[in-house]
């Protein structure tokens, strides 16, 4: 079973997580051709070992995540917010609540 540490709920187990995909995708702007969508979208590489992915807390705090995991091993090196101003509200003195 895979548990990911929610940086604003503490550890909870990857069921209450949706899967975002690879975090290191470069998307093209809203505009681009097709071509590169198609790229961005569809040609990736099937990473082995350890990559960033996306997950959302969809049955806990909803926010976007970044978690870099192995993927041989599942194990997880590190996780912070997806969007950078919320790493700010991540403190010493207030950090999750580790309700597990």
């Amino acid at each position: 079973m895979l548990r990911i540490p929610c940086p604003f709920c503490g550890t909870r187990d990857h069921s209450e997580f949706s899967y975002g995909g690879d975090a290191s995708v470069d998307y093209p702007a809203l505009d681009a051709p097709a071509e590169a969508w198609l790229e961005a979208v569809f040609q990736r590489e099937n990473i082995d070992g350890v990559q960033e992915e996306t997950w959302q807390h969809l049955h806990g705090c909803r926010m976007w995540i970044i978690v870099e995991r192995d993927t041989r091993t599942h194990e997880i090196h590190s996780v912070r917010p997806a969007h950078p101003g919320m790493a700010q509200t991540q403190s010493p003195e207030r950090g999750p609540a580790d309700r597990s």
